[in-house]
């Protein structure tokens, strides 16, 4: 079975500087060259997600320790089991990025980091996670969404075959789910917390072009969007229709409808949710045909139907950027996005640390400078309700050195 995307591994750690810009540039449609497009989370190679630990058989021997607590977030926990398995995700995360641009010291540096900040972040997303079920805010839709987009990146039929290749891998199908609730809960939380409070002028923008447009000087390239009609493993019967699809598509662009919304409503692509947004290119980047069509273009022309291998495409110059200095206007979104996100990062800090002042949080010692700061160390906590509620499994932690009853 060939590996699916890693996304699960992706959401082990939450991107706090990625709320609301410009999206990550997805890979380029099919007519693309092989391996010129960057690839998308949903493209990568599937790691094992953090998940809790699997419930244990109930056990004659009262004092066998199934489980060690390192940190309790208000009534949940985080175990030793899930803190390996985040460490080992972080393991792999890294090597992945680092790839063959970083000499030994530089992979081990970063390791260092990611390691370093592993337990803070699981209490991290633990309490933007518990304050998202306390705002109300319901995620299924988007669970939904992102796990069909990653089948279609990995070009499987249903959910159903995408459950299988999941648990095929060792992996428990409601974990990982829940890891992509999680992620998409906390990062609702962050846009509407901290992001919706952040506000950026034209005039912070063009101070920031003043000062560097050194940095704007560039080659010709074109930033396009996509309407994908997926037609792969579709019967012939069925491809008059599909084109149909792609056609009232065009149409409703070009009648005045917003491009982003209708590829959201209409395409199939992996890169719907972020309007069809694919990314910016150089010549020589693109597959010859689409290059010598899409450089012709200028700023929010479309293309016609395109008939490709993956299925029927629109295509649309969001963007062509001339080579040399760039104008303000063409810089502009991508200053914004640039200054969002600098004032985004501190900003979700200083939330969170908030959250944990107001919040139940408690380290098992030799693990609180892994975590980021707790409002108090203890050698045990009394039971709430949620840990009662678990007596009747019978199964054992070890909490904070001690061993009783979960």
């Amino acid at each position: 079975m060939r590996n699916i995307a890693v996304v699960a591994a992706l959401l082990a750690a939450m991107p706090l500087a990625a709320q609301e810009p410009t999206p990550t540039p997805a890979p380029a449609p099919t007519l693309e060259k092989p391996g010129m497009a960057p690839a998308t989370e949903e493209q990568k190679p599937l790691a094992k997600p953090k998940a809790p630990a699997a419930p244990a058989k109930a056990n004659s021997d009262a004092g066998k320790v199934v489980e060690e607590i390192i940190a309790r977030v208000n009534n949940e926990i985080i175990t030793r089991s899930e803190y390996d398995k985040a460490l080992a995700t972080a393991d792999e995360e890294v090597r992945q990025d680092c790839g063959a641009k970083c000499t030994p010291e530089q992979l081990q540096a970063a390791l260092g980091d990611r390691k370093k900040n592993t337990l803070r972040d699981l209490i991290d997303q633990s309490l933007l996670a518990q304050r998202g079920k306390d705002m109300g805010i319901s995620v299924e839709t988007d669970v939904v969404k992102q796990l069909d987009q990653i089948r279609i990146g990995n070009k499987l039929g249903s959910l159903d075959e995408l459950e299988k290749a999941v648990t095929s891998q060792g992996l428990n199908w409601e974990d990982f789910k829940n890891n992509i609730r999680n992620h998409i809960l906390t990062q609702k939380v962050v846009s509407q917390e901290v992001g919706s409070h952040i506000s950026i002028g034209e005039s912070d923008a063009l101070k920031y072009y003043d000062e560097h447009k050194a940095g704007f000087v560039r080659p010709e390239q074109v930033a396009l969007r996509e309407i994908i009609v997926n037609t792969e493993g579709k019967k012939d019967a069925e491809l008059p229709d599909l084109k149909k699809k792609a056609e009232t598509a065009l149409k409703r662009v070009k009648d005045g409808e917003d491009f982003g919304e209708i590829a959201k409503r209409l395409s199939d692509g992996s890169t719907k949710d972020q309007g069809g947004y694919i990314g910016t290119f150089k010549r020589g980047e693109l597959a010859k045909q689409l290059e010598d069509t899409v450089f012709k273009m200028k700023r929010n022309e479309l293309t016609e139907v395109l008939e490709t291998k993956q299925g029927y495409l629109v295509m649309q110059v969001l963007e062509h950027y001339d080579e040399g200095e760039q104008s303000f206007d063409k810089v502009k979104s991508e200053i914004m996005d640039r200054l969002y996100n600098e004032k985004l990062e501190p900003a979700a800090r200083e939330y969170l640390k908030t959250l944990r002042e107001q919040s139940y949080v408690v380290i098992k010692p030799g693990f609180a400078e892994l975590a980021g700061g707790g409002n108090s160390e203890i050698q045990e906590v009394s039971a709430t309700p949620e840990a009662s509620k678990k007596k009747k499994s019978h199964k054992k932690y070890i909490l904070f050195g001690k061993k009783t009853s979960a």
